[in-house]
């Protein structure tokens, strides 16, 4: 089969080209402003990536046209379509899909699938149940939404569909539409057989109208997994424990509250894991903060679900490097250390600062750059709770382009530790007003940032 995708470069779909092509599939794609690291990626796999997405991309004549949801109906101020190639494609009554319904037809069929959902750690507790399970020699298949350093690559088919053994994929279940077309949550096509509900509050504002809206769909997709699979929960949350009072037909196992199937006990970086209150393993890792010690408590019992017991897992965990773009260092320049994160809801930003803020200790100052880029942050729902999310740092510097509320403003309660700059030239000259050695800078964005980390590490070493 011959696919071409629509928006291509998104994490999601070019994980989902990147199955494709290991499975022998003919892929092409576009996507504006092709760009890094999906296009390095995806140009190593031999996939032909086209720029714009004009219409005469309907030449290359393929079986589907697998549509992104960063595609629209919508219209440039002219009056011209957004995507003309869209446009081209409903014209002639081309046939063509979503990425979730594709990959649940094309991939995922007669597979335990294990999906991670949640408003935030996804990627990083995917990442470590893929790796549990690649230590313990299961072989998974996987689709991550960032590329796992243990693997170096975010998607791979994993072992073979064979009649004697069961076949596992694990999948980053993100809970965002699936496409202009099908405004169900992504993860409602996975149709998992071992689901983690990771925690959840509100966010893609730009989507959803409220909390009870996402409770919704994360409903549905419980409503998904069969009698013998099994739901593992955050026992932390109010809005968890909501969604399974509107039903729930599977075993739950529960992590993180004092009462849970399975909790911590010791510093997040060094802890023992209990369940029923019984110490059943250890874990001794490099990573910190309490967010990524729940993160490994739910992937600890979502393995356990597939035959991997808590001490073969918590193993696995010694040897995990994380994610690429999570508190990941990208140099020390004159005693100096740059770090890349993808924090960006609040929420995450406070986890991500208190995570380096144990690391580093209270002496260290933290300075962090970040950019409210996601639709929510844009929207402005979430700016009263910035202050909040950065009171663990020392100083904080907001790149403000694009947004139409006042970022100057939402950080006044912060004073004289708050710096906002409308370009990212602006923001690197006052990072560099401010900036000591021994300090520590922590750059946070969903996006690319405009290279301010190479930047700014550029004028450190002046």
């Amino acid at each position: 089969m011959h696919i071409h995708i629509l928006g291509i470069c998104g994490t999601f779909m070019g994980g989902l080209a990147a199955l494709a092509r290991e499975a022998g599939h003919r892929v092409t794609g576009c996507d504006a402003g092709v760009y890094p690291p999906m296009s390095d990626q995806l140009r190593a796999l031999g996939i032909e990536l086209i720029e714009g997405f004009s219409e005469d991309q309907l030449q290359l004549k393929p079986d589907m046209f697998v549509v992104g949801n960063v595609v629209s109906r919508a219209r440039q101020r002219d009056g011209s379509p957004k995507f003309p190639l869209m446009e081209a494609i409903l014209d002639a009554g081309l046939p063509y899909t979503s990425g979730p319904q594709w990959l649940a037809e094309h991939v995922l069929q007669d597979r335990h699938v294990l999906a991670v959902a949640g408003t935030h750690g996804k990627t990083t507790t995917t990442s470590m149940l893929a790796w549990i399970l690649e230590q313990a020699g299961l072989q998974p298949g996987f689709l991550v939404g960032g590329v796992p350093l243990n693997f170096g690559v975010s998607a791979r088919l994993g072992a073979p569909r064979r009649a004697d053994a069961v076949s596992l994929f694990v999948i980053e279940a993100d809970e965002y539409d699936t496409a202009f077309f099908d405004k169900r949550s992504k993860f409602v096509h996975y149709r998992p057989r071992t689901a983690i509900l990771n925690n959840l509050e509100f966010d893609h504002a730009d989507i959803f109208d409220d909390l009870a809206a996402i409770e919704r769909q994360f409903h549905h997709l419980v409503r998904t997994v069969p009698s013998t699979g099994r739901v593992v929960v955050n026992g932390l949350e109010e809005s968890l424990n909501r969604v399974l009072a509107q039903g729930c037909w599977s075993d739950v196992r529960s992590f993180g509250a004092a009462v849970s199937d399975f909790t911590a006990q010791g510093e997040p970086s060094d802890f023992a894991v209990l369940q029923s209150g019984q110490r059943v393993a250890q874990v001794k890792w490099s990573l910190g903060g309490v967010h990524n010690q729940l993160n490994a408590l739910a992937a600890i019992a979502a393995a356990q679900h597939v035959g991997v017991a808590p001490d073969v897992a918590a193993q696995a965990l010694a040897s995990f490097e994380n994610v690429k773009r999570r508190m990941e260092v990208r140099g020390v320049v004159n005693n100096i250390t740059v770090y890349d994160d993808f924090a960006h809801h609040p929420t995450a930003i406070r986890t991500t600062v208190n995570g380096l803020r144990r690391q580093v200790g209270d002496q260290a100052r933290i300075l962090a750059i970040f950019e409210p880029r996601s639709n929510t942050m844009k929207l402005g729902a979430m700016k009263a709770q910035l202050p909040w999310s950065l009171e663990e740092v020392d100083l904080a510097f907001c790149h403000s382009g694009g947004l139409d509320w006042d970022a100057r403003a939402a950080l006044a309660p912060m004073g004289e530790r708050a710096h906002v700059g409308s370009d990212i030239d602006e923001v690197l000259a006052q990072v560099l007003t401010q900036v000591q050695p021994g300090d520590h800078v922590l750059c946070m964005s969903n996006g690319g940032f405009g290279g301010i980390h190479a930047k700014l590490m550029a004028a450190l070493a002046k």
